[in-house]
């Protein structure tokens, strides 16, 4: 009973009544009439819908302790060392609803991470092979010092002291083997609130000195005009591109790195890093789409685009929602984004797209236990939080015109209902080997206020960068991204791999135009010979229409198209008006597609290729070059 009054209190003492700002802070007494109580028992409703969810696919085999206890991946032939991360949404339901369910599946994934991913030097591995990554441990052990800070009281004596002396040991490591540059900033940035929360649990104040000094370090890691958070590379203070842009990844920042840093600095009343936070959030929500999609097309770890975020991370909810007090459109941002989650929810599982559900693929168990962790963080925080609602728009709903984003050689534009980007960001994850993001002067996203999702990138060629946190890509890989393209050789040639492409911009007389200048590469950055190597892409936006313009002076020897896959279910009526054009039935509106010359899909199993990257169904588009009349090649995408 002693614990239990000293979890509740210290509660109130950790990101909650010691939050700075006066206008962060309200009474319980006002709380209800000044929150979104549909936000709330939004969060409630899909917390408890994938605890559940995560109930049923855990593995109940007392004979084989290899899985007993690990949470079961639909999609995965491993067990993902992270699921031990479930405890702490597990808890947070245990204590809400009373139900013992909770508190014994809670149990069950802690012991299994005991007896298959825990090191002697406190670690935990991300998956049973010891020699394999131990950099997780940050994420495990702020959700076991949560799960015991707020909810410990449910669990019997033995137990809690038990996982407290667990807590100091992954502290302990995290405290030895952790600096800010040891690997990308993701990890020593969510050490900041991570050693912050631990030394206040454990009462080690070398834990709090050494997150000082992190969150002293990390200020450092912003870029010179956005404050866009970098070192997502290898590593993060690894050299800068050739156009001299850091590594940036939205999904990355915006889910993972910038919730412990908002939720220290509030905590620790850290004025500077505030400011510089509150910039940064401010430039990451440029690029949310209207339906709360994150837009990390050109983030250089795309690779783990899945539309509403990041495949292994947390979710953005805590950044945007306790920052909601200094810009509201934070708060729609947490509240439209945990909207596009719940749709890509079924059997209690987020899947890693907007298309999944459709195509029938599984999902993978670990975008559920990471991202049921913010929202049990928000609902244990809730009476201390600032308003969270959807009534002021997010800055790209309202956009007009175009806007370029110097340090990451990115642009948005938006006119009418139309809303796009286009990347010649060329910062790269690994400087070796090449995991091709939008890039090249390609359209990285081409968005519909009536119809929603037509255009969105994809890897060049999908890799299972990261193995153990990757679904594997099911049929043929079909690239989404548009681009020109020509084989010679058997070699695939694009302006994807064509790093140092530029781009241009004007808007006049109510049409944006950007304007790309690129040439066809392989993957290996060598130049096409033999046939038009240099081209230009001018993308033309009105209110009426979106217009892709290609030209080049060069004569074109080898057959060469612009392929532009168009987002869209298998459900959807696909109708072939003539050789030139093409309709697409969506709920909300007509897609056309005209082209001045012959339009075809390329060869694929079925009426729909599936990308894992940002988990959509679409059509591949092609539109060949008349050699013959050496014209400009023109396609046009408008709805009605």
């Amino acid at each position: 009973m002693k614990r239990r009054n000293f979890l509740q209190l210290s509660a109130f003492a950790g990101v909650g009544l010691s939050l700075p700002m006066s206008g962060l802070l309200h009474s319980c007494s006002n709380h209800t009439e000044q929150h979104s109580l549909e936000f709330k028992n939004l969060i409630t409703s899909l917390l408890k819908e994938w605890c559940d969810g995560m109930l049923k696919v855990q593995i109940h085999d007392p004979s084989n302790l290899e899985v007993h206890g690990a949470l079961g991946c639909p999609s995965c032939s491993h067990i993902h060392g992270r699921c031990m991360d479930a405890v702490y949404p597990f808890l947070f339901m245990a204590d809400s609803t009373g139900d013992k369910k909770y508190i014994e599946g809670a149990q069950l994934v802690m012991t299994w991470a005991e007896n298959n991913v825990s090191q002697e030097n406190g670690a935990w591995t991300v998956i049973r092979n010891p020699k394999s990554w131990k950099g997780i441990t940050i994420f495990g052990a702020i959700a076991l010092a949560e799960a015991l800070h707020y909810h410990g009281h449910v669990l019997d004596d033995g137990t809690y002291v038990s996982w407290k002396n667990r807590l100091e040991k992954a502290g302990q490591y995290i405290y030895d083997t952790f600096t800010i540059d040891f690997t990308n900033i993701n990890y020593p940035g969510t050490a900041v609130y991570g050693l912050n929360l631990i030394g206040n649990v454990l009462s080690r104040e070398d834990f709090k000195t050494k997150s000082k000094t992190l969150a002293s370090q990390v200020k450092s890691y912003f870029t010179a005009n956005e404050s866009m958070l970098y070192g997502e590379c290898k590593k993060s203070s690894s050299k800068l591109s050739e156009k001299g842009l850091h590594g940036v990844d939205l999904g990355y920042n915006v889910e993972e790195t910038l919730n412990s840093l908002v939720m220290y600095a509030l905590k620790e009343n850290d004025e500077d890093l505030l400011q510089i936070l509150t910039k940064s959030l401010n430039s990451h929500l440029e690029f949310m789409l209207p339906d709360g999609a994150w837009d990390n097309s050109w983030g250089n770890r795309m690779y783990k685009w899945s539309y509403w975020g990041s495949r292994t991370c947390d979710g953005s909810q805590p950044a945007f929602g306790m920052m909601s007090h200094i810009n509201p459109a934070f708060g729609t941002a947490a509240v439209k984004n945990t909207e596009l989650l719940q749709r890509c929810t079924a059997d209690g599982l987020i899947h890693g797209g907007p298309g999944f559900i459709e195509a029938g693929i599984p999902p993978c168990v670990h975008h559920t236990f990471t991202h049921a962790k913010p929202l049990a963080a928000l609902l244990d925080h809730w009476n201390h939080l600032p308003e969270i609602n959807k009534n002021t728009a997010l800055p790209r709903a309202t956009a007009d015109g175009v806007k370029h984003f110097k340090d990451l050689d990115v642009y948005l534009f938006a006119r009418g209902d139309w809303r796009g980007t286009v990347s010649a960001y060329d910062a790269e994850y690994h400087y070796k080997y090449d995991y091709r993001q939008a890039s090249g002067g390609a359209l990285g996203v081409l968005y519909h206020n009536k119809v929603g999702l037509l255009c969105a990138a994809s890897m060049a060629e999908y890799a299972l960068v990261e193995k153990n946190n990757q679904q594997v890509q099911p049929g043929i890989d079909i690239c989404l991204t548009p681009r020109i393209e020509v084989f010679k050789d058997e070699a695939w040639y694009t302006n994807l791999y064509d790093l140092p492409a530029t781009v241009t911009s004007r808007d006049e007389n109510g049409t944006i135009e950007l304007l790309a200048d690129v040439a066809l590469k392989n993957v290996d950055r060598k130049e096409v010979t033999g046939t038009a190597a240099s081209f230009y892409i001018a993308y033309k936006c009105d209110v009426d229409k979106t217009e892709i313009k290609v030209s080049t002076k060069q004569d074109i020897k080898e057959k060469t198209a612009f392929v532009l896959p168009i987002v869209s279910p298998n459900s959807e009526v696909v109708t072939r008006v003539s050789d030139t054009e093409m309709t697409i039935q969506k709920p909300e509106g007509l897609v056309t597609i005209k082209a001045n010359v012959p339009l075809k899909v390329k060869d694929m199993d079925g009426s729909r290729t599936f990308n894992m990257v940002p988990g959509v169904e679409a059509i591949p588009i092609e539109a060949f070059f008349d050699r013959n009349k050496k014209q400009d090649l023109k396609i046009s995408i408008s709805v009605s």
